[in-house]
C-alpha cells in the first residue's frame, strides 16, 4: 500500500514541478507521466487554470493542446477536456508517438478558472505534454496560471 502512495506522491510531484517551472518561464507547457506502471485505466490529471488581465488585456478563452509522448501503443490515446461554467470542449492525440500535438481546442470563458482534465484511453503508462495558454479576444497572451489538483 505504501508503494501505491509513494508513486502517486512521485507522479505528483514531478508533474507539480514541471507546471510550476513552465508557468515561471511562460512557456505555458507541462509534461508528465500518467500511470508509470501501467496498470491504472482510469487514472486522470486534474489542473486549474487561472486566466487573468496582467496588462495585456482580459481574457477572452483558454486555448490548450495535448501531445502523447510515448512510444506508438495502438488504441491507447492520451485525451484532454477543458471545462468553464456551462461550456466544454475535448481534444485527443490521434496518433501516440508521433511528436505532433492534439488539434487545439478553446473554450471561450473570460477571466477567471477553468478545469484541465487529461486522461488516457486504456490502462498503459502514457507521458505526455499540455499546452495552454490564455488569450485575449485579439489572440494576444495573457495572464495564465496553474494548479495541479490530481494527478492519480
Amino acid at each position: 500500500m505504501c508503494k501505491i502512495y509513494s508513486k502517486q506522491f512521485i507522479s505528483m510531484t514531478a508533474f507539480t514541478t514541471l507546471v510550476s517551472l513552465a508557468s515561471f518561464s511562460h512557456a505555458h507547457d507541462a509534461g508528465a507521466t500518467m500511470d508509470p506502471d501501467g496498470t491504472v485505466a482510469k487514472f486522470t490529471g486534474y489542473a486549474s487554470v487561472t486566466c487573468f488581465d496582467d496588462g495585456n488585456g482580459a481574457a477572452d478563452h483558454l486555448a490548450v493542446s495535448v501531445k502523447d509522448t510515448s512510444p506508438p501503443v495502438p488504441g491507447l490515446l492520451v485525451n484532454m477536456q477543458v471545462i468553464k461554467g456551462s461550456r466544454a470542449a475535448n481534444t485527443t492525440d490521434p496518433v501516440s508517438g508521433d511528436g505532433s500535438f492534439s488539434p487545439e481546442i478553446t473554450v471561450q470563458g473570460g477571466n477567471g478558472v477553468y478545469q484541465i482534465l487529461v486522461n488516457k484511453t486504456n490502462a498503459g503508462a502514457r507521458s505526455f505534454q499540455v499546452s495552454y495558454h490564455c488569450m485575449t479576444s485579439t489572440n494576444a497572451h495573457t495572464g495564465t496560471d496553474i494548479t495541479v489538483n490530481q494527478f492519480e
